[in-house]
């Protein structure tokens, strides 16, 4: 598996990363997002209703991209296979909610809709900067 740069691992504990999936107008989509380093990889939490989902679910490949806030001439990009799988009973997200501050996801998914965590393995990771 493709690691991650001694260099740039702080990166990984940042507050948004934006992640790019293709949209089925075949144009990128491009979302800001709160994500987790959890067990040595990049995990999302996303209601399952998204484009964004909808997007990873036809074509697996995208782009996670970090930016170091203190200097923007620093930077992480990992292009990643997403993988899905289903957070029915919001584990996951309240995993990631903690990180926040303690959101809860559940209040502020609608009723009836569903979480998932997608796992982005990196295919290759970039990185800009010292």
């Amino acid at each position: 598996m493709t690691t991650f740069p001694e260099s740039h691992q702080d990166l990984l504990q940042a507050d948004v990363g934006t992640l790019t999936t293709k949209g089925h107008d075949g144009y990128p989509q491009v979302t800001a997002l709160w994500f987790l380093f959890d067990e040595g990889v990049i995990k999302l939490s996303l209601n399952a209703a998204r484009q964004k989902v909808k997007n990873l679910q036809a074509d697996p490949k995208c782009t996670f991209f970090v930016l170091d806030t203190a200097n923007p001439y620093r930077t992480l990009e990992v292009r990643a296979q997403a993988k899905i799988d289903a957070d029915d009973d919001y584990a996951f997200a309240q995993k990631l909610g903690t990180k926040y501050g303690g959101v809860d996801f559940g209040e502020i998914d609608e009723p009836g809709e569903t979480r998932v965590v997608v796992s982005l393995v990196p295919v290759k990771v970039n990185t800009y900067g010292s």
